[in-house]
């Protein structure tokens, strides 16, 4: 009997595993002489997205009409067509040979001439998805590139998610490949949520307005699931609509990427990988690690190789600083016009907190310091720590968690959570 999962049984999926499955599974998916696009993730998510993407095309790129691809960016920046071979694990020969007709593509999130109305999500829609949180319209933009072609296939990871619960499905939609309005608003209906009430969940009010807006695209979607292993190699593999392939795969990502530990920890030091090469993404180093740090407690984002806030969000970053959500709530218009989606950032990387109105003191539950290039003068604008990595020594923070130090040398992904 055909099954839309594919597991490992001892170490990672391989290409020929892979590509026995996945002809089976897309057999039926009506993809000759019919044009294909595939939405990827970028860079700043771990996957073996070359495997997927050989054998995809490996089935299929004979027969389909055009098989091109499009980077789910959301807002972070474009990505270089060479960033983007690499994300593919495809070479520069290649490029030119075997897959010379394939089309590389960037979303585009802030030009209103790149996106399509698709539909609203009405106050009683919304309300009722939030709980009544909120009660207004949003617009669903998306990208129009997308109803060129016959069908997309959605090519992503699934992990702990501090906005949406779990990643991947219709997320690499919205807000993978949306416009600005409903980015904005669901992020900032995570941080009124918050992201301890929200992470690692897989029915979340978020995931509700993603896979309710995604209902207004009236095309055939498909969706191939990716959960890695701890080495980063292809743990387990499920195909279906978005819905089928992510209800299929979160469980899977669940008892592979969460950790449980006993108790909370006074310091954390939390390392991020390359790939987070701003504040805006290395924030996850914060948010997977929030639930085990202890009040007021300190944790350490260590980044060595950081040196910007975000290219697309660092000048309102700057202006507004990392506060707790009643900060911003308490004083709502003075902040209402920031774009929501940073705001929620702000409180996500700060974490939790208390603002008292009268005094205008903000209370923290714990600390949050930066240990990268951005100097100490900075971090203190933005209302966080600062450390000089330079005399940070990693070992004296390493097999301490009996004293309440934690030492996460690559932070981000793996959430953790106290027993």
């Amino acid at each position: 009997m055909k099954t839309n999962v594919l597991r490992a049984k001892a170490g990672a999926l391989t290409h020929p595993q892979i590509l026995n499955w996945l002809s089976e599974q897309t057999k039926d998916w009506d993809i000759a002489n019919r044009k294909i696009l595939l939405i990827v993730p970028d860079q700043t998510r771990t996957a073996p997205l070359g495997l997927i993407f050989r054998a995809f095309c490996e089935l299929w790129l004979k027969s389909a009409a055009q098989i091109d691809v499009m980077v789910a960016l959301g807002t972070h920046p474009a990505m270089s067509e060479k960033a983007i071979l690499q994300r593919l694990e495809i070479s520069r020969q290649e490029r030119f040979t075997t897959y010379g007709k394939v089309c590389l593509f960037n979303h585009v999130w802030d030009n209103p001439a790149e996106l399509k109305t698709v539909g609203h999500l009405t106050r009683d829609m919304v309300s009722e998805m939030t709980d009544g949180l909120f009660s207004l319209d949003v617009e669903v933009t998306i990208n129009r590139k997308i109803f060129d072609y016959d069908e997309v296939v959605i090519m992503g990871p699934v992990y702990p998610h501090e906005v949406v619960g779990f990643s991947g499905g219709n997320k690499y939609l919205f807000p993978g490949i949306s416009g600005a309005e409903i980015i904005n608003f669901f992020h900032w209906l995570g941080a009124i949520v918050t992201s301890p009430a929200i992470i690692g969940k897989a029915y979340t009010p978020v995931r509700a307005v993603v896979d309710r807006a995604a209902r207004f695209v009236q095309m055939q979607k498909r969706c191939l699931c990716m959960v890695t292993d701890h080495e980063g190699g292809l743990a387990a593999l499920s195909a279906g609509t978005p819905e089928e392939a992510w209800e299929a795969a979160w469980p899977i990502a669940e008892s592979l990427h969460v950790c449980f530990k006993p108790k909370p920890f006074h310091t954390i030091l939390s390392c991020a990988p390359g790939m987070y090469d701003d504040l805006w993404v290395a924030g996850k180093c914060m948010y997977k690690l929030e639930p085990v740090l202890a009040d007021e407690g300190e944790l350490i984002i260590y980044a060595p190789h950081l040196s910007k806030i975000s290219d697309v969000h660092g000048e309102k970053i700057r202006r507004i600083g990392y506060h707790c959500r009643d900060f911003f709530l308490k004083q709502w218009e003075s902040f209402k016009n920031i774009p929501w989606g940073v705001l929620a950032h702000c409180t996500h990387v700060f974490g939790g907190g208390m603002y008292d109105q009268e005094t205008g003191i903000e209370t923290p539950r714990a600390r949050v310091t930066l240990a990268t290039q951005l100097p100490e003068s900075v971090c203190k604008e933005l209302n966080l720590g600062y450390r000089n990595p330079a005399f940070l020594c990693l070992k004296e923070y390493a097999d301490r968690e009996s004293e309440g130090v934690l030492f996460v040398p690559r932070a981000g992904e793996m959430l953790f959570r106290l027993k």
